[in-house]
């Protein structure tokens, strides 16, 4: 699809459903390629062609072999290593808030475009007040108006005002601007406080005004090209454009500018026990979350964030649904079903192959930018009397969605399409899954369903990917150090630990208990404490790394 096609079709986007479904493991790289991150680690030797498993026993697993863990880093290398930015388009301005910019600016005309009056007072001649004061003013003529947008501008003689507005160009034979509190207003009093509005007082225009003080030349006055003069830069490739920038392009005549666009994230939350926020609980029932945080957290990274429907534990309909919202995705991410239950409908349902659906094919891809999030299904995909999706038994200390694997890893052919499943060495997080998948090989990330991992997840992963969508560089969150007065008392050896803080005037303080599932000790912390993989404690007063959210 050509840039112009895709620009003149941003605005559609499907009304789809969600679907359901999560599938057995899968080792395939991001790419279709067995394997992930190069490297000493394990991961995708050089030589080794696409569409041809890897040979490293530690990634592919095999019976009796331990599943690859890979490492926090590895994960997000192999993640922008196959997130491209987007192509740039040429959007109208509005349409381009948020979007980065990929040309440079010039000021086609000069800001202000011509000298103009800073107050509501009187166009004069300083040599006409030189002497003015309240006890002796300077009559002057009043010889007409002179409001905003005005076109035909009178001369100014020796002896005469003219009444201007805020705004109003300069006319011929003035030099500077009084004030009106430094006029009667042409009342014949004393100084006044304002003019009266010329519908009510129409005489205002003409008659005489006493001037009681004095103004040099150019007082008052906005002089042409003041700001910005003609064919000087004044926005540069790389910058996001916010509302002052959105109103710099207007101020210089710019109708359209070149950007690249802002992500459409399509967001879906998986298990058959979520219902919509709104409704009541039944048994076994709980309200899904992640996909509004998640659908939030996309739009505050600066993606336009699409949520759908809570999908329900069948594979066949998660495929569904997932190839139904290709139409208007540059990135896919679902919550749950990445972990060892039995209903893990996401691993099921994209460790195979993932094609396009046959009846749309690859070229009717529409580059959907609707500039608002809207959820993709108006009745949730739940069946009301499925039983709730099975999680392990926990071990203790260890959480739902972060226990070891076991058995062998899952031996379907890499090809074009499939989604790798992955272990992690971190906490919260643990399970996760990175592939592309449709006719434009679009990313989706798979992350897991506790609350905490989910968002944890986004922070470490998505949001960099929407920076790479956006052509930016990885690191968007300020990182710092900062004092840690209580300590922490243990943190899993050979895994990197995330735990919630509050942060302030260096010091983070930890919020709540390590379980991924505690929603509002997550919403009272405004940092991510990071805890490295080879420590074990953290003695109190220690300095620590703090990723902070805000």
């Amino acid at each position: 699809m050509s840039t112009a096609e895709q620009a003149a079709e941003r605005g559609a986007a499907p009304t789809g459903g969600a679907g359901e479904a999560e599938d057995a493991e899968g080792t395939a790289g991001a790419d279709g390629t067995a394997g992930g991150a190069a490297g000493p680690e394990g991961g995708v030797p050089a030589d080794v062609p696409a569409g041809v498993p890897s040979p490293h026993p530690d990634h592919r697993g095999g019976t009796g072999a331990a599943p690859r863990v890979w490492s926090v880093d590895e994960h997000l290398a192999d993640i922008l290593r196959h997130v491209q930015p987007l192509e740039p388009l040429e959007l109208q301005i509005l349409d381009a808030q948020g979007c980065v910019l990929v040309e440079d600016v010039t000021a086609a005309v000069a800001l202000p475009p011509f000298d103009n009056s800073s107050m509501d007072g009187y166009a004069v001649r300083t040599a006409d007040i030189v002497d003015a004061t309240e006890a002796s003013p300077a009559v002057l003529t009043v010889i007409g108006d002179i409001a905003a947008g005005s076109g035909r501008l009178p001369t100014i003689r020796p002896g005469e005002a003219a009444r201007i507005m805020t705004g109003a160009p300069l006319p011929p034979g003035a030099d500077t601007v009084v004030p009106v509190e430094w006029t009667d207003g042409g009342a014949g009093g004393g100084p006044a406080t304002a003019m009266r509005a010329h519908s009510a007082a129409p005489e205002g225009a003409g008659g005489e005004v006493r001037v009681h003080r004095p103004a040099e030349a150019g007082q008052h006055i906005r002089p042409r090209g003041g700001d910005v003069s003609a064919g000087a830069p004044v926005l540069s490739a790389g910058m996001v454009l916010g509302p002052p920038q959105i109103g710099l392009l207007a101020a210089i005549g710019r109708a359209t500018v070149r950007v690249r666009p802002r992500p459409r994230v399509v967001v879906m939350s998986t298990g058959s026990e979520l219902v919509p926020p709104g409704t009541q609980l039944g048994p076994g029932r709980i309200h899904d979350s992640n996909s509004f945080a998640l659908t939030a957290a996309a739009r505050d990274a600066g993606a336009i964030a699409y949520r759908v429907t809570a999908v329900a534990d069948d594979a066949a309909s998660l495929r569904t649904a997932v190839e139904d919202q290709l139409l208007r995705a540059d990135l896919v991410v679902t919550s749950g079903g990445v972990s060892v239950g039995a209903y893990d409908v996401v691993k099921e349902a994209f460790s195979g192959d993932v094609t396009a659906p046959a009846d749309r094919p690859p070229e009717q891809r529409a580059e959907t930018d609707t500039g608002s999030d809207t959820e993709a299904a108006a009745e949730s995909n739940a069946e009301p009397n499925a039983e709730p999706a099975e999680e392990p038994a926990e071990e203790p200390g260890a959480e739902p969605d972060e226990k070891a694997e076991s058995g062998p890893a899952a031996t379907a052919p890499p090809g074009p399409g499939r989604v790798d499943f992955r272990r992690l060495a971190m906490q919260p997080g643990k399970p996760q899954g990175f592939g592309r998948i449709g006719p434009d090989s679009t990313p989706l990330l798979a992350l897991p369903g506790n609350p905490v991992s989910a968002y944890v997840s986004f922070e470490l992963f998505v949001r960099p990917a929407i920076r790479a969508l956006m052509g930016f560089g990885p690191d968007g969150r300020e990182t710092v150090r900062a004092i840690c007065p209580e300590g922490i008392a243990s943190s899993p050896e050979g895994k990197r630990q995330f735990l919630r803080g509050r942060y302030a005037d260096g010091v983070v303080t930890p919020v709540g208990g390590p379980g991924s599932h505690l929603v509002k000790a997550l919403a009272d912390a405004d940092a991510l404490i990071v805890v490295p993989e080879d420590t074990t404690s953290v003695p109190p007063g220690s300095e620590v790394e703090a990723i902070l959210l805000r």
